[in-house]
C-alpha cells in the first residue's frame, strides 16, 4: 500500500519517480481490484494504549481526562519553563487548564464539553502558541457562515488572521489561516504552494525540495465542531482532511460532549502515531431547569429542577391537562400523521408562552420550529402584541439595520423581507432561518448579540456552530419531520414512538437547541420550556431529557472526487483513505469483542460438557434435530393462525394470551424470551422505526431499522406482561409472539399509564390462574381449527396441521440418548452455532469496508471514459477532478459532450441550477421556455447515462429517482438573473425563499470557476472564457454583498 508520505510527494509539482516495473504493478494492482481479485491481508494496525479516565471534581465542576498512546511512545523532553502563550483575565476551568497543558506538550487534545463551556480559550492558547513559536496555524469551521464569524472573532485578539472560504480570500498569507473543512481538503488534494508553506503539510518523510521549507516543529490544526463529522453529507471532508494531514501536525478538536469520545481519541493515536488526549466535562456553567407547557392549558409545570431531578408528579399533572385518556401510546392512532393542534390554538398558546417569558423576565429566548415557514409564522403572531424594546432600542435598532443594508441598491432596500423585517426588529422580535437573505440574517445575528432582540424565532440551524446563547430555549415542538424513517433507540429503557411521518426529538438534539439556554455570567440557571400537544410516556420523556448525547459515529463514504484524484497520482492508492478511516475504525473495533463473546460462549458450551457413550450422542442428535424439525413446523402453523385476518377479531383488550417473544426478534443470538400471561391491550400497525421494547424496560426486543431482512409485519400487538417487581409492563410485540391466545378476558381500565392501574389487572390475571391450578386445570385456550376457523379460512392450515402431526409422531419415535441429556446437547450446540456466527462477524469486521463499492466505482469511472482500462486517468477524468460542489459525473458528461459549446451563457447558468438547487421538486411547476427545455432534456440524458452505468456496475442507484434529483424549478429564475434581471423581479417568479435563491447562485458561481478550471484542465479556453463570463454576470448586487463580520 502507498503511504501517505508518498502520496504527498506524488502531489508535489515534481511527482515522485517511479520504475516502469513499479508502474506496471500499480496498475495491474488496480485492475486486479476491480476485477475483485483478492488481495493479500491487510498489514496489522499499530497498538494504541489508552489510559484509563482521571475524574476529578473542582468546585462541583467534574473533569475527566484520559490519552490514547502509541506504543512505543515516548514521553517529550522536559522544556525550560516559558510564560504561558495567552493569559485571560479571568481563572481557567479545570477542563480548559488541562487542555492548555496538552497544547503546552505539543500533543493533540479532544476538548469536550457542554454549549458555552468555554471551548473556544482552548482553540485561542493554540493559536497564540502557533504565533509565539513562528508557526502558521489553521482553524476550521464547517460553514462559511461561521467562518466569517471566527475571522472576525479571532481579528479582535490576534492581528495576523486570514481567511480562505472559496467565496472570499483575505490575507492568505497570514500566520493564522480561518478556512472551511471543505478548503483545507481542497489544497490537501491539490497539494497548493499555500499548503507547503505551511509547516505541518510537510511530507513525512519530505523530499528535498521541500525539506527546507518544511523543517521545524510541528504546528496545530484547529477543528471546531468536529461532530460535525457525523453529517451524513459532509461529514467524509472532516475524515479525509484528518486522514491526509501529515504525522507532524498537531490537533485540537473542539466538540460538544460526544459518548464515545475515547474510540475517536485512539482512532487519532492509531492514524498518525501520537499521543491524542481527551479532556470532557459535562458540567454546565448555567444549570438548566425544565419546564413544560400543555397545549391548551394556563400555566408551566417544572419536570426537571436545578439538580436534575425529575418531577414525575408535575409531568403526569402536565399530560392530564391535554385531556383523555390513553391506554397505551398512540394505540388508537397508529399509522396516521401527526395530529396537530389548529392554527388558533397554536397561536393561543405562543403568546401565553411569550407572555409568562415576559412576565417572568426570561427574556433574550430563543424559540426554535423546525421549519422556516412556521418560524416567520410564529413570528407574525405577534405582530400585535406589546414591544419588548423601549422606544429608545427601537431607534439603535432602526440605525443599525439602516447602517448596515447601506451599500445595497434602492431596488434591494425594497425587497419584501428587507421592507417586512425591519417593523418587527424595531419591536424585539427577530426570525432566523436559511431562508433569509444573508446580509439580513447576520443583521439579526448582531442586533441578538448587542440585547436589542429579546425574542428570536428560529430553525434548529441556529443551535449549530453559532455560539449566540439566551437566557431561555423554547420548543414550541417535540416531534421533528426529517423525510426519512427515524433510527430507534432503546437508551434509558425508552422507545421512540414515531408516527408515520414524524418522530420525537432524540436526546442529542435536544441537549443541543436546549444547551443555548443560560448565559454564562449573566444568567444564574438557563429556562427551557416544551410546548407539549400530545401525551407523552415519562420514559419518552426521560429519554429526551437525560438521554446520551449523539455518538460521533462516521458517515464515511467514497465519493468520485475523492477517487479521481488519487487515481491522477500515479501509484497512489484510494484504499489507503478507505483503510484509514474512521468508519473502518470504527468495524475493526468491533471484532475483538465478538471474538472474546465468541471464546466465552465456547466456553460454555464446553463446560456443558459431552459425556455418553457415542450410540447414545447420535441418537441424542437425532432426537434433537427432530424437536427442531418439529419447533419449525409448529413456527409455520403459529404463523398462519396470527395471520390478521384471522386473529385480530379475538385481540380485544382484556384477553388473556401466553407470550414468547421469538428468538429472530431478540437481539442477534439470544434465544426467545418468555414473557408468560399477558393481557392484551391493543392490536395496531407498527410505528415507522419502532423498537420492540416494554416502555418500562426489560423486555429486550430487536428493533425494526431500514433496511432489514425480516419484512416488517403487518400488525403488532401491546401486551401487558409482569414485571420482576411483582407489578405489570407494557410490551410491543408481533402478532407471533401471542404462542396461544386464551378464551377468558379480564377487565381493563381505560388508563394504564399509572402503574397502578396495570397492578390491578396483573393481580387480576394471578387470580384467574390460581383459580384454574386449583382445579388442576389449564387456563383454557381458543382452538385454532374450531375457535378461530383456520380449516375453511387457510388452505395451506389443513396441511401444516399434518406435517405438525407426523413430526410429533417421529419425536416420539426418535427418543434422546440415555446417557445424553437432550436438553443440555441441545444448549451445547446453540452456544456453539452462536460462537462460529461471531467469529464470522468478526472476520467481517476486518474486511475493507467499501471494497466492493470501490470497486464498482472504479468500474463505472471505466465505462463513462474517465479513467483508461490500465487504471491511467483520462482527459475526462483529469476534468473530473476540479469539479466537487455537484454531481462530477453528470457534469463532467455535459462538459465533455460539448452540451455547454453550444449554449449560451444565460441558458448554460439555467442549466447548472439543476445541480445546485437541492430541494426536491415541486408538482405543477409552470413548463420551461423552449431553450431551457431543450437543455434540460440534455441534462436528464447525460444523468440518464451515468444512472445506467451505476446499475451495470452493480451499485444500488434507481435510474427514476437518479434521473428525478435535478430540480429544475429555478432555471427561469437563474435565466433571468444571467440576463441582467433585479433581484426583487426574481421573487415574483418563484416561492422560494430569497436565501434559497442566493444559497444557490452561490454555488453556481463556485461551480462555474471549477467548469472555468475543467475547460482550461482539457485545453478548451473559448469555453473557459464563456465560464468565466457566465461567473461575472451572476456576481452582482445584493447575491455577493459582502459580510458583515468582514
Amino acid at each position: 500500500m502507498t503511504d501517505i508520505d508518498e502520496l504527498f510527494g506524488a502531489f508535489d509539482e515534481a511527482p515522485a519517480t517511479q520504475t516502469p516495473d513499479e508502474r506496471g504493478a500499480a496498475r495491474k494492482r488496480s485492475r486486479s481490484e476491480d476485477d475483485g481479485a483478492e488481495r493479500a491481508p491487510p498489514q496489522p494496525r499499530p497498538a494504541v494504549r489508552v489510559t484509563d479516565p482521571v475524574k476529578e471534581d473542582e468546585r462541583g465542576r467534574n473533569v475527566t481526562s484520559f490519552a490514547a498512546y502509541p506504543a512505543d511512545y515516548a514521553a517529550p523532553a522536559p522544556r525550560p519553563p516559558r510564560p504561558a502563550a495567552r493569559t485571560w483575565p479571568f481563572e481557567l476551568d479545570g477542563f480548559q487548564r488541562r487542555a492548555v497543558a496538552c497544547i503546552d506538550k505539543t500533543e493533540s487534545v479532544l476538548v469536550s464539553a457542554h454549549t458555552s463551556a468555554g471551548k473556544t480559550v482552548c482553540a485561542e492558547y493554540a493559536i497564540a502558541t502557533a504565533l509565539r513559536d513562528g508557526q502558521r496555524v489553521v482553524y476550521t469551521s464547517p460553514i462559511k457562515a461561521l467562518s466569517n464569524q471566527k475571522f472576525r472573532d479571532l481579528q479582535e485578539i490576534f492581528s495576523d488572521v486570514g481567511l480562505m472560504t472559496g467565496d472570499i480570500t483575505i490575507n492568505p498569507q497570514a500566520s493564522c489561516l480561518v478556512m472551511t473543512t471543505e478548503i483545507l481538503r481542497s489544497m490537501l488534494y491539490r497539494g497548493s504552494e499555500l499548503v507547503r508553506e505551511v509547516k505541518w503539510v510537510a511530507a513525512r518523510r519530505p523530499s528535498v525540495r521541500l525539506s527546507t521549507q518544511l523543517a521545524g516543529p510541528s504546528s496545530q490544526v484547529v477543528y471546531d465542531e468536529i461532530h460535525y463529522m457525523r453529517d451524513r453529507e459532509r461529514g467524509v471532508v472532516w475524515e479525509e482532511s484528518i486522514i491526509l494531514l501529515p504525522h507532524t501536525v498537531r490537533f485540537v478538536f473542539l466538540s460538544a460532549t460526544i459518548p464515545n469520545a475515547r474510540e475517536f481519541a485512539a482512532w487519532i493515536c492509531q492514524t498518525h502515531r501520537q499521543a491524542c488526549h481527551v479532556v470532557y466535562t459535562d458540567y454546565r456553567p448555567t444549570p438548566l431547569v425544565h419546564y413544560v407547557f400543555a397545549s391548551g392549558g394556563e400555566g408551566l409545570h417544572l419536570v426537571v429542577d436545578e439538580a436534575g431531578a425529575f418531577r414525575e408528579a408535575n409531568f403526569e399533572t402536565a399530560m392530564a391537562c391535554l385531556g383523555g385518556g390513553a391506554t397505551a401510546p398512540d394505540a388508537d392512532d397508529a399509522g396516521k400523521r401527526r395530529r396537530r393542534p389548529s392554527g388558533r390554538q397554536a397561536e393561543t398558546d405562543l403568546k401565553r408562552i411569550v407572555g409568562v417569558v415576559r412576565q417572568q423576565q426570561w427574556q433574550p429566548a430563543i424559540v426554535f420550529a423546525f421549519s422556516k415557514a412556521q418560524c416567520e409564522r410564529n413570528a407574525v403572531a405577534l405582530k400585535d402584541e406589546p414591544s419588548f424594546n423601549a422606544p429608545d432600542e427601537a431607534d439603535v435598532v432602526e440605525k443599525v439595520y439602516a447602517s448596515a443594508l447601506e451599500a445595497l441598491s434602492d431596488d434591494d432596500k425594497a425587497l419584501p423581507q428587507v421592507t417586512t423585517l425591519l417593523p418587527l426588529l424595531k419591536r424585539g422580535i427577530g426570525i432566523h432561518h436559511g431562508g433569509l437573505l444573508p446580509i439580513v440574517k447576520e443583521v439579526v445575528e448582531i442586533l441578538f448579540q448587542e440585547g436589542l432582540l429579546k425574542l428570536l424565532f428560529a430553525t434548529e440551524t441556529f443551535a449549530i456552530g453559532i455560539n449566540m446563547p439566551a437566557r431561555t430555549v423554547v420548543f414550541t415542538e417535540t416531534r421533528k419531520f426529517d423525510g426519512a424513517p427515524p433510527r430507534a433507540s432503546q437508551r434509558s429503557g425508552a422507545f421512540r414512538l414515531a408516527r408515520a411521518d414524524f418522530r420525537w426529538l432524540t436526546a442529542g438534539e435536544y441537549i443541543q437547541m436546549s444547551g443555548r439556554a443560560g448565559r454564562r455570567g449573566k444568567d444564574d440557571k438557563g429556562i427551557v420550556l416544551q410546548v407539549l400537544d400530545e401525551k407523552m410516556e415519562p420514559a419518552v420523556a426521560k429519554g429526551i431529557l437525560y438521554g446520551e448525547a449523539d455518538r460521533l459515529d462516521s458517515s464515511y463514504h467514497v465519493t468520485y472526487n475523492m477517487l479521481l484524484n488519487l487515481l491522477r497520482v500515479e501509484g497512489a492508492d484510494p484504499d489507503y483513505l478507505v483503510r484509514s478511516s474512521f468508519h473502518q475504525y470504527q468495524q475493526e473495533a468491533d471484532a475483538p469483542a465478538l471474538v472474546a463473546e465468541a471464546t466465552a460462549l465456547e466456553a460454555q458450551a464446553e463446560a456443558l460438557g459431552e459425556g455418553g457413550d457415542v450410540a447414545d450422542a447420535a441418537a441424542t442428535k437425532a432426537h434433537v434435530a427432530a424437536r427442531r424439525r418439529l419447533a419449525a413446523a409448529e413456527a409455520d402453523v403459529l404463523a398462519l393462525s396470527r395471520k390478521p385476518a384471522h386473529c385480530l377479531p379475538w385481540l380485544q383488550p382484556g384477553r388473556l394470551a401466553t407470550v414468547v417473544a421469538p428468538a429472530d426478534w431478540a437481539p442477534t443470538g439470544a434465544a426467545a424470551t418468555a414473557l408468560g400471561l399477558g393481557v392484551v391491550v391493543a392490536a395496531r400497525k407498527p410505528r415507522e422505526g419502532e423498537a420492540f421494547a416494554s416502555v418500562d424496560a426489560g423486555v429486550a426486543c430487536r428493533a425494526l431499522a431500514p433496511g432489514d431482512a425480516d419484512p416488517r409485519p403487518a400488525h403488532v400487538v401491546d401486551v401487558l406482561v409482569a414485571d420482576d417487581d411483582g407489578g405489570a409492563k407494557l410490551a410491543c410485540v408481533p402478532l407471533v409472539a401471542l404462542a396461544a391466545l386464551s378464551a377468558v378476558r379480564v377487565f381493563m381500565p381505560p388508563d394504564l399509564r399509572r402503574p397502578e392501574a396495570r397492578a390491578r389487572v396483573r393481580r387480576a390475571v394471578d387470580e384467574v390462574a390460581r383459580r384454574f391450578a386449583e382445579r388442576r386445570e389449564a387456563v383454557p385456550e381458543l382452538d385454532d381449527a374450531r375457535d378461530l376457523g383456520l380449516d375453511g379460512k387457510e388452505a395451506a392450515y389443513g396441511e401444516a396441521a399434518r406435517r405438525v402431526a407426523a413430526l410429533r409422531a417421529e419425536l416420539a419415535a426418535t427418543p434422546a440418548g440415555a446417557t445424553v441429556d437432550a436438553d443440555a446437547f441441545e444448549a451445547r450446540e446453540a452456544l456453539a452455532e452462536r460462537a462460529r456466527a461471531l467469529r464470522r462477524r468478526a472476520r467481517d469486521a476486518q474486511a475493507l469496508v467499501l471494497r466492493d463499492e470501490l470497486r464498482k466505482m472504479r468500474k463505472v469511472l471505466r465505462a463513462l471514459g474517465h479513467v483508461t482500462r490500465e487504471g491511467v486517468i483520462a482527459l475526462k477524468g483529469r476534468a473530473a477532478c476540479e469539479l466537487n460542489t455537484a454531481d462530477e459525473l453528470v457534469v463532467g458528461e455535459l462538459l465533455m459532450e460539448g452540451v455547454f459549446q453550444d449554449l449560451d451563457a444565460a441558458v448554460a447558468v439555467a442549466l447548472l441550477s439543476c445541480l445546485c438547487h437541492t430541494e426536491k421538486a415541486k408538482e405543477g411547476a409552470p413548463p420551461l421556455r423552449g431553450a431551457l427545455q431543450a437543455a434540460y432534456e440534455q441534462l436528464r440524458a447525460a444523468a440518464t447515462t451515468v444512472a445506467r452505468a451505476c446499475v451495470a456496475a452493480g451499485l444500488p442507484v434507481d435510474e427514476v429517482e437518479y434521473v428525478d434529483r435535478f430540480n429544475p424549478d429555478l432555471m427561469e429564475v437563474l435565466f433571468q438573473w444571467t440576463n441582467g434581471a433585479k433581484f426583487v423581479d426574481l421573487t415574483k417568479l418563484t416561492d422560494a425563499f430569497e436565501g434559497t435563491i442566493i444559497r444557490v447562485i452561490r454555488r453556481l458561481d463556485e461551480l462555474l470557476r471549477q467548469l472555468a478550471s475543467a475547460a482550461f484542465a482539457v485545453g478548451n479556453f473559448e469555453l473557459k472564457a464563456k465560464f468565466d463570463d457566465a461567473s461575472a454576470k451572476i456576481k452582482r448586487d445584493i447575491v455577493f454583498a459582502a459580510s458583515l463580520y468582514l
